[in-house]
């Protein structure tokens, strides 16, 4: 099993900067890409930004409204995947989720996890 426990989240007035960790534990399994999404209220949840595994290239992808804004970063060492915000707008108030695709040697596909999200505001 896999677990993914984020950390970070809080309030902040626009213009400022957060950073969001996510650490997924567990053992026996290699990550392939991790994400992360928001969701407020009343809307769909979204990507924000992704990152592939170092193997892959360790490339970033961005949401067109963070763009330039948020950078995402991974330390594979530590299955942790990280979310630097700057330029806090309002609407970026939402709560974020980590995802990550897991891949265990003895299944054939890989599986999504979720973490239990952790709530950024950002107050004008």
């Amino acid at each position: 099993q896999v677990q993914l426990v984020e950390s970070g989240g809080g309030s902040v007035q626009a213009g400022g900067s957060l950073r969001l960790s996510c650490v997924a534990s567990g053992s026996g399994f290699s990550i392939k890409t991790m994400a992360w999404y928001r969701q407020a209220p009343g809307k769909q949840r979204e990507s924000v930004a992704s990152i592939t595994s170092i193997t892959s290239g360790g490339d970033p992808n961005y949401a067109d409204s963070v763009k330039g804004r948020f950078t995402i970063s991974r330390d594979s060492a530590k299955n942790t995947v990280y979310l630097q915000m700057s330029n806090l707008k309002p609407e970026d108030t939402a709560v974020y989720y980590c995802n990550a695709v897991v891949k265990f040697p003895s299944n054939l596909y890989a599986t999504v996890y979720w973490g239990q999200g952790t709530q950024v505001t950002v107050s004008s």
